[in-house]
């Protein structure tokens, strides 16, 4: 198959995506939303059965403000701009800390707030979030608010004496004890998955509002991804650190190394550094094909993550998605066509095995068995719309270009 039979073979899908993700926005303008308390349910089971007392995370609301933001751009539809708006006003009206600034972590059913730390990761989202919707409907608090937050990060978060942002603070910006993201987490001070959701972000923010200091941070973010956080030898990401940036862990995660592989690239060609660009898509290739040699099956899906000789072979839904935009960025990158014949196979593995045509939205994993994780949440603290959304319109985007 040459490349113009694997690009167009891919383009014929492109409706299908489309469908799909409008099937998921529908999911999660339907049965997500909050009618009683506002904003949008904390959680829904995988049955599609929602708990309206659920506490609400921040992560999972700036998320959705990501998300209708980005399906109103691309799709015009003021229904989606309505869903936006209404994530706006809630994480503004709830998640924010009027005496201190910033985003806290989560809040009750109700929106009183319940735990008030201030993760790095957080601000990154708010900013993501804010931006985007900035970008989609020219709302110009939008835009301020994504600028408080990034220069929270860069006076509360930043490490001026070793580089990089610290994982969190208490909600008067005192360093903690306890930094973790999640409980599965190192308590470690610093970590590649918020460094990867600041750089997403930043590049987000220079996309709308460039100027050369947030220039400068992305590409000093890119120096500490290359030099601090990958190891170049394996092409896989280092996951935890210390203070003066020694490696904390040995776990790899599969789905960070090919979604940070594209979102390294998308920062260097966003800021058009041209000292950058070229080795950045060097480390980005080889993160991909360490994803692929170790990861992908034959029927173009990936495993999870890897610790010592243990692999976990459950094919969560965002990885899926991000090998997706990952292999289309290193084909487009290479012009290796076997780069988008895989992106096909993961689609197609997609379709056969991850959406659930019942219920709604994507089942969190697929069991190495072949059946669905039914433990977990089709909506929740983690379980959101953006990498599955964001995936299907990026792909979408690479292919019109083509």
């Amino acid at each position: 198959m040459n490349e113009l039979n694997a690009l167009e073979l891919l383009k014929k899908q492109v409706p299908e995506m489309e469908s799909e993700l409008v099937r998921i926005l529908n999911f999660w303008s339907t049965t997500a939303v909050d009618d009683g308390f506002g904003g949008f349910v904390g959680q829904v089971d995988h049955w599609g059965k929602t708990n309206p007392r659920a506490l609400k995370g921040v992560v999972l609301n700036a998320r959705i403000l990501w998300t209708f933001s980005a399906a109103y751009k691309h799709l015009g539809n003021e229904q989606y701009r309505s869903l936006a708006a209404r994530a706006f006003d809630y994480l503004l009206n709830y998640f924010w800390d009027v005496e201190n600034g910033g985003l806290i972590w989560s809040v009750d059913f109700e929106g009183h707030p319940l735990n008030t730390r201030k993760q790095a990761y957080a601000q990154g989202f708010g900013i993501y979030a804010f931006s985007e919707y900035f970008r989609a409907t020219g709302n110009k608090e939008s835009l301020v608010f994504a600028k408080k937050l990034y220069e929270i990060l860069e006076s509360k978060f930043k490490d001026k004496t070793n580089g990089g942002y610290l994982e969190a603070l208490d909600a008067s910006w005192n360093r903690m004890e306890d930094m973790r993201l999640s409980l599965k987490d190192d308590n470690s001070p610093k970590s590649m998955n918020t460094h990867l959701h600041i750089l997403e972000p930043y590049t987000n923010l220079y996309r709308v509002s460039p100027d050369e200091k947030l220039k400068q941070n992305i590409s000093d973010l890119l120096s500490i991804f290359s030099d601090k956080i990958i190891d170049r030898e394996t092409g896989h990401f280092n996951l935890f650190f210390d203070d003066d940036w020694t490696v904390q862990s040995t776990m790899v995660s599969y789905g960070h190394d090919i979604e940070g592989a594209w979102l390294m690239n998308e920062a260097a060609m966003e800021i058009d550094d041209n000292q950058l660009i070229q080795p950045i898509q060097g480390i980005a290739l080889k993160m991909v094909d360490a994803t692929v040699r170790e990861a992908m099956t034959a029927d173009g899906s990936i495993y999870y993550e890897k610790e010592g000789d243990h692999l976990d072979k459950d094919r969560h839904w965002w990885p899926q998605a991000e090998a997706m935009v990952g292999l289309t960025d290193a084909w487009q990158i290479s012009g290796d066509e076997s780069y988008l014949q895989l992106a096909g196979k993961t689609w197609d593995f997609i379709q056969q095995n991850l959406l659930d045509r019942e219920h709604g939205e994507w089942f969190w994993s697929i069991r190495d068995d072949g059946k669905p994780n039914d433990k977990e949440d089709k909506a929740g603290f983690w379980k959101c719309p953006y990498h599955n959304t964001r995936a299907l319109i990026e792909i979408i985007h690479r292919l019109a270009k083509q």
